[in-house]
């Protein structure tokens, strides 16, 4: 695609979702990490289920570092797989009490050097929290990137380079959002809505096979 219809595909996208912001809910980067990491494998709105239990019982890193394996596996039990999480959340914590005095890093190597941290997790951070440019790209953004032909990549790193190269002066963090809203009202895996859609005379996928 070219760089002025993707600029297009970008201000419509914009216009359509003047809301759209991460849908984890958190008060502090640290919160939005534990969230983040908790939420592999299981959707955002149910991590908002248990995380005001969790940061009332355990609100900083120092608190959670110490905490019981078996008392943090009760509060993110209804997620499932919760001796794995559980796990994860505490040793974040204690990475960041040990390594960063209980400070969440803003660089992508330091984040990603936390347990269960991955780029898309730092992106997140980084973007959300510390307003630096960062497309997070989960299946959604990996999605409509493919069908708005903006890469041919099923790998998430490769997606993101594509799309960075392509809009290198777009707000990426912003993006990330309102392509996870598309992806999730309209443009959606399995039945996209092209009818409706507000780019349905920009989208190159149109009519043709869903990936």
């Amino acid at each position: 695609m070219d760089t002025a219809t993707a600029h297009r595909i970008v201000d419509i996208l914009r216009a359509t979702y003047p809301d759209a912001r991460t849908s984890l809910d958190h008060t502090s980067p640290f919160e939005l990490l534990v969230a983040t990491v908790l939420s592999a494998q299981t959707t955002d709105a149910r991590v908002n289920t248990i995380t005001p239990e969790l940061f009332r019982r355990w609100p900083t890193p120092d608190a959670l570092a110490t905490a019981q394996i078996d008392e943090v596996e009760a509060v993110v039990r209804p997620l499932g797989f919760q001796k794995r999480r559980a796990t994860q959340a505490v040793a974040v914590a204690q990475h960041l009490v040990d390594r960063y005095n209980g400070d969440v890093p803003r660089g992508a190597r330091d984040l990603e050097s936390l347990p269960g941290v991955g780029r898309k997790t730092a992106n997140v951070i980084r973007g959300n929290c510390f307003g630096e440019p960062a497309l997070t790209v989960d299946t959604h953004v990996g999605r409509l990137s493919r069908r708005f032909a903006w890469s041919a990549s099923d790998n998430p790193a490769t997606v993101e380079k594509d799309v960075c190269a392509l809009l290198p002066h777009t707000d990426w963090t912003q993006l990330s959002h309102d392509m996870i809203w598309h992806g999730r009202a309209v443009c959606t895996a399995k039945a996209p809505r092209c009818g409706e859609c507000v780019l349905v005379a920009l989208c190159p996928a149109v009519g043709v096979e869903r990936s």
